[in-house]
């Protein structure tokens, strides 16, 4: 059985890099699932069930973080000995906040009926723009291997998927999900 202890790029037989062929990752996915699941482990030992357990839970786990471009940025900043769960002030374009504060005042504002659909749909569509370019951003940045500016990128892709997570969640309570 392969280590736990081995980084979710390793694991997949991928470079340490933030882009990822997501085919291949999948395609890796599955051959460990098939290997190392549980249910085929029926006759072993109640110890290698167990390992086959927790191995197959790291590989859910690592699955979920590399095939996420959120989660994914976020683990290649670990890789490379960045903290991303503390941030700074100078880490934020105050440009930004103020873009995030207007937004989710935008929202606030909208009917609370089905009338809003519209305006939320072109506010989602704007916010998925936004997080391409940011991830190309990242993409860029990593490869460049700036990165602390890719820290920095980072951080503001999590508050443009926050807001799009919003307004889905808007999009959701107005039509009685």
């Amino acid at each position: 059985m392969q280590s736990i202890k081995k980084n979710f790029f390793e694991l997949f037989g991928l470079p340490i890099s933030f882009d990822v062929d997501v085919e291949s990752l999948s395609e890796k996915y599955h051959e460990l699932q098939k290997e190392f699941h549980p249910d085929a482990s029926s006759l072993e030992t109640e110890i290698e069930k167990m390992r086959s357990v927790q191995f197959t839970s790291f590989v859910n786990e690592a699955y979920n973080t590399l095939k996420s471009p959120i989660k994914r940025a976020g683990y290649f900043l670990t890789t490379q000995g960045f903290d991303t769960e503390n941030v700074s002030q100078n880490e934020l374009d105050m440009d930004l906040l103020l873009e995030q504060m207007q937004l989710r005042e935008k929202i606030a504002e909208l009917p609370k009926d089905d009338s809003a659909m519209p305006a939320l749909a072109n506010l989602k569509q704007d916010v998925k723009q936004k997080l391409l370019i940011q991830q190309s951003s990242f993409a860029d940045d990593a490869r460049s291997e700036k990165y602390k500016s890719a820290k920095k990128t980072f951080h503001e892709l999590q508050f443009l998927y926050k807001l799009l997570s919003e307004i889905e969640e808007n999009e959701e309570r107005r039509l009685e999900y």
